[in-house]
């Protein structure tokens, strides 16, 4: 672990919030100096959401969410990055009362993607934030970059089941693009109802994070500005769960 007076002042902004109420917004330039990231390396990363596939599970009917999926594991302290074997991935209905309850297999992350620099700065990055606040040792990180679509015959969900939590430690909703979309703002909120954060993430590398056992999160539809173009909101939603 970390000290407050070794820390990166915005990796120290998210632990005393995430430590406190269990929410933070930090936007990409805080994000890209702790990863030491830019612009250059975000439109290279953003590249990958074109190799995303139909998410075929959805329960609403919806074909607006394009993703794939993968899992690591996690030493912050060594910044030792493990991708694990590719496995199904599975919520129960009480999590996720729309897709809930089955095995759902969706196709593995590229490597590429796995491989990307700024995946793995940001990752271990994260990982020691989320140390920070509580000590744990290793993580379990599961990862999921998604694509949501919109048209002018369907809005993009892209959290279908309306205000919920995910099972998990902490919770991470990092911007990757939006192209002829409006709407898409999420919301942090405690388990009494009470709000925490309302943010329309607008840049690349905008993060939201949450401790996922204290709060609840939420997005609103999207919908294309111009409905004679192709309109989507990309994002990569990454999951910690202590080991």
């Amino acid at each position: 672990m970390t000290t407050a007076a070794t820390r990166h002042p915005a990796a120290d902004a998210a632990v005393n919030a995430l430590a406190g109420h269990g929410g933070h917004l930090m936007p990409s330039a805080q994000l890209s100096a702790l990863a030491g990231v830019g612009a250059t390396d975000w439109a290279r990363f953003a590249a990958h959401w074109d190799e995303l596939t139909l998410d075929t599970y959805m329960a609403d009917g919806g074909t607006y969410r394009y993703r794939r999926y993968g899992q690591f594991e996690l030493d912050p302290a060594a910044g030792a990055l493990t991708l694990l074997p590719h496995a199904p991935y599975r919520q129960e209905s009480d999590i996720n009362p729309l897709n809930g309850g089955i095995e759902r297999v969706f196709d593995p992350l590229t490597k590429s993607f796995t491989g990307d620099p700024l995946l793995r700065s940001v990752i271990v990055e994260l990982g020691r934030i989320f140390t920070d606040v509580d000590g744990t040792a290793s993580w379990n990180v599961k990862l999921h970059p998604y694509r949501i679509s919109a048209s002018a015959d369907q809005q993009g969900r892209p959290a279908p089941e309306g205000r919920h939590r995910d099972g998990v430690t902490f919770i991470t909703s990092l911007l990757i693009g939006r192209s002829n979309v409006t709407g898409g703002e999420s919301a942090v909120y405690t388990d009494a109802g009470e709000h925490l954060i309302t943010a329309t993430l607008s840049e690349p590398g905008d993060l939201l994070l949450g401790d996922d056992r204290r709060t609840l999160h939420s997005v609103t539809p999207v919908h294309p500005v111009d409905p004679e173009r192709a309109a989507h909101r990309d994002v990569l939603v990454i999951a910690y769960t202590a080991r």
